[in-house]
């Protein structure tokens, strides 16, 4: 981890350390840390500060030990994990199971202590849950699904890459494929599968995008009016 910089960046990355395995020995954590075994007892501290219950091991080279708490402590998110929780609970609110009311709280709750960067991008992210959910898991890359919702959102043309069904993107077909331009419309959660919902516009005709073979195209292209009149089409309710 060299190079990795900042107190917060490192608190993060020791947290999420000590989370991974039960026992840390303390010179081990200042390797992978890149750090003095020093810099590694000050942030202990500061992660007790904040009530994560860590304790001290005994040992030839003394280490640390996250135990579980009685209190849940300040939660302490990285980007990706942040656009990664909001979608399992914008999910979990829409898909009833008993638990929409307190996922869409949850939701809430995790927003308010989130800085403005982060609060910006768990607002632009509209999902929509259909169905309940099988063995299949929602695989599809956050920063995918985020770039999907965003372009939702601000209704801007989306270039993309879209893999076939045996996983080989179509880039790497010959001859290679120029990117689909499509209107994106609803990312849509179902049956443990993300789907994307556009119009598109070289097929002129409604296409549905499995969201974990899409690789979006940036910058985004122009706006468009999602209620304008296609001949012969309808929008999707």
């Amino acid at each position: 981890m060299s190079g990795m910089s900042g107190t917060s960046q490192r608190l993060l990355a020791l947290l999420s350390l000590l989370q991974a395995r039960r026992d840390w020995p303390g010179q081990v954590l200042a390797e992978r840390l890149d750090v003095s075994p020093r810099t590694v007892r000050r942030d202990v501290d500061r992660l007790r500060d904040l009530g994560y219950p860590i304790r001290a091991t005994k040992g030839p080279d003394g280490g640390y030990r996250l135990d579980a708490g009685a209190h849940l402590p300040p939660l302490l998110f990285d980007d990706e994990q942040a656009v990664a929780l909001a979608i399992a609970l914008r999910t979990a609110a829409g898909a009833g199971a008993g638990v929409g009311e307190a996922a869409a709280r949850a939701l809430g709750t995790v927003r308010q202590v989130m800085p403005a960067r982060l609060r910006q991008r768990i607002d632009a992210l509209e999902v929509t849950a259909v169905g309940t959910g099988d063995d299949r898991t929602a695989d599809a890359d956050p920063s995918v699904l985020a770039a999907l919702t965003d372009a939702v959102r601000a209704r801007r043309v989306l270039r993309l890459d879209h893999a076939g069904a045996a996983g080989t993107p179509a880039a790497d077909a010959a001859p290679p494929t120029p990117p689909r331009r499509v209107e994106p419309h609803h990312v849509v959660h179902r049956h443990g599968r993300w789907y994307l919902l556009a119009w598109d516009l070289d097929r002129t005709d409604w296409r549905t995008f499995r969201a974990d073979r899409v690789t979006p195209r940036t910058p985004a292209g122009a706006r468009f009016e999602p209620g304008r009149s296609r001949a012969g089409t309808s929008q999707p309710s």
